[in-house]
């Protein structure tokens, strides 16, 4: 049975209205904000040592990696945060967008590991 014109029309503007309050009002999540600039030997070492397996942890999953760059403009939704002077800074939001931990400059594995595992351990459950 074929849709009439009618129904086919009233899907597409629902969709159409569902895609832009997705738009409009995302669903609020953690995220773990990595300010650096081009360059950045540290910046390109925390890349190389955690990058690839970052998504694929707790920690990734629960807060993932928004990379910005310091060179540009800051997005609008973190223009309220005190902008970092080092590179790397490493700033966890909670899903409402507040700062829980700034962690400043990249020493090392262990040490990030352990700093961002007791940060995100304050989090609340994803919504």
């Amino acid at each position: 049975m074929r849709a009439s014109p009618k129904t086919s029309l009233a899907k597409t503007i629902l969709a159409a209205v569902g895609l832009w309050l997705a738009a409009v009002n995302p669903l609020a999540a953690a995220e773990l904000v990595m300010f650096e600039v081009p360059g950045c030997l540290w910046c390109e070492r925390w890349l190389d040592d955690i990058g690839p397996v970052y998504p694929k942890t707790d920690e990734g999953k629960r807060a993932p990696l928004r990379r910005v760059n310091l060179d540009q403009t800051l997005p609008d939704d973190l223009k309220r945060l005190q902008r970092p002077v080092f590179t790397p800074t490493f700033v966890l939001l909670n899903d409402d967008g507040e700062e829980i931990k700034r962690i400043v400059g990249y020493v090392g594995e262990d040490m990030f590991w352990w700093v961002l595992s007791t940060a995100t351990a304050t989090l609340k459950p994803a919504k």
